[in-house]
C-alpha cells in the first residue's frame, strides 16, 4: 500500500524527516517506512502549544522513535487555542523545513486520499482557482496519497499500533473539519473521481508552469541571471499569462490583489520609481524595463 517509488529515485536523498503528530495516519507512515531498507529516518515532532494535552502528544512520539531506535527533533511553540490552522501550518512546515536542511533530507507527511479531497473543498470555498485543485504538490514526499482513511485505520489496527485523537479535530470551529464530515459520506465512486482528476490537475499544473517558465525566460532583458524585465509584454499581453509569468518572477509570494496591482504598476510607473509589492517584493522602473529584487 505504500506509495515506494518516490522513495526509491536516484535524484531523491535517502534520509528522509518523518513529520509524526502523533496521529494514526502519521503513526502507520512511521510504521510503513521503518520496515522500507535502506532509509534513514529522522523522527519530527512539532508541538504547536494549541492545545493543553499537546505536551503528551509530544512526549508519545518520542518514546515511539526511541522503541525504534530513531533520532528525534521537536519544538514547542504556545500558539494557543485560537490560533488558525494556517498560522499552525506555516510554523510547522518553517520548523520542518529547518529540521530537512539540517540533517540534509526530505520532508515525509502521512497526507492521504481524503486530505485531496478536503484540501481541494477548502481551495475551492477560498476561491484560490485552478491552482487550488492542484493540491499537494511540492517537494515534500507523500507516500499514503493512494491511501483513504480507512484503509490506514485498518493497517492500524492489523498491526496492533497505538496513536493519539488529537481532540479538536472534533471541533467545527476549523473548516477542515466541518468539510471532513461531508466528505465522508461521499460514495466511494465520488472520492475515485475526484483523485482522478486531480491526478490530472497535476499534470496539466507542471505543464503550465513548464510554460511560464519559458515564457518568463523570454521576457528577460539579459543573460538567465538577470533580474530584469521587459515591460512592452505586459502591457499588451492578455492579463492572465502575464499575472502566471509575474507569480513565477516573484517566486509565489503575492496574493492574486497584489500580483494585479503590480501588474498595473508595471504598466504605468514612471522612470525610477520604486513600489513595494508585498512579503518582501521590491519593483524598479525605467522607461522601458523593471527589475525584481525579493528581500528575505
Amino acid at each position: 500500500m505504500l506509495n515506494t517509488p518516490s522513495l526509491y529515485t536516484k535524484d531523491v536523498e535517502k534520509t528522509y524527516v518523518v513529520a509524526v503528530s502523533g496521529g494514526v495516519d502519521s503513526v502507520v507512515l512511521l510504521d510503513m517506512l521503518r520496515k522500507v531498507p535502506n532509509l534513514t529516518l529522522v523522527v519530527a515532532h512539532f508541538d504547536h502549544g494549541i492545545r493543553q494535552e499537546s505536551a503528551d502528544d509530544a512526549a508519545f512520539v518520542a518514546d515511539l522513535a526511541s522503541r525504534h531506535g530513531l533520532p528525534f527533533e521537536t519544538k514547542r511553540m504556545t500558539l494557543g487555542p485560537k490560533a488558525s490552522e494556517d498560522v499552525a501550518r506555516k510554523h510547522r512546515y518553517d520548523f520542518l523545513r529547518k529540521t530537512a536542511e539540517k540533517h540534509n533530507a526530505k520532508i515525509v507527511t502521512a497526507h492521504h486520499a481524503d486530505d485531496i479531497i478536503e484540501t481541494i473543498a477548502i481551495n475551492h470555498i477560498r476561491g484560490t482557482g485552478w491552482r487550488g485543485l492542484a493540491v499537494l504538490d511540492s517537494d515534500i514526499v507523500r507516500p499514503l496519497l493512494e491511501m483513504d482513511k480507512q484503509k490506514i485505520l485498518a493497517y492500524a489496527e492489523r498491526h496492533g499500533l497505538e496513536w493519539r485523537e488529537d481532540s479538536t479535530n472534533a471541533s467545527d470551529a476549523y473548516l477542515r473539519n466541518r468539510l471532513r464530515k461531508k466528505a465522508a459520506q461521499l460514495p466511494a465512486e465520488a472520492k475515485q473521481q475526484l483523485l482522478a482528476l486531480h491526478v490530472r490537475q497535476r499534470e496539466i499544473k507542471r505543464e503550465i508552469d513548464e510554460e511560464v517558465e519559458r515564457l518568463a525566460r523570454e521576457v528577460k532583458s539579459q543573460g538567465e541571471d538577470s533580474s530584469e524585465y521587459g515591460r512592452y509584454f505586459f502591457i499588451h499581453a492578455d492579463p492572465k499569462p502575464a499575472l502566471a509569468i509575474l507569480r513565477h518572477i516573484t517566486q509565489g509570494r503575492l496574493t492574486r490583489p497584489q500580483l494585479e496591482r503590480a501588474l498595473l504598476m508595471i504598466k504605468t510607473a514612471r522612470h525610477q520609481h520604486k513600489y513595494h509589492a508585498g512579503r518582501g517584493v521590491e519593483l524598479r522602473f525605467s522607461p522601458r524595463h523593471f527589475t525584481v529584487e525579493l528581500i528575505k
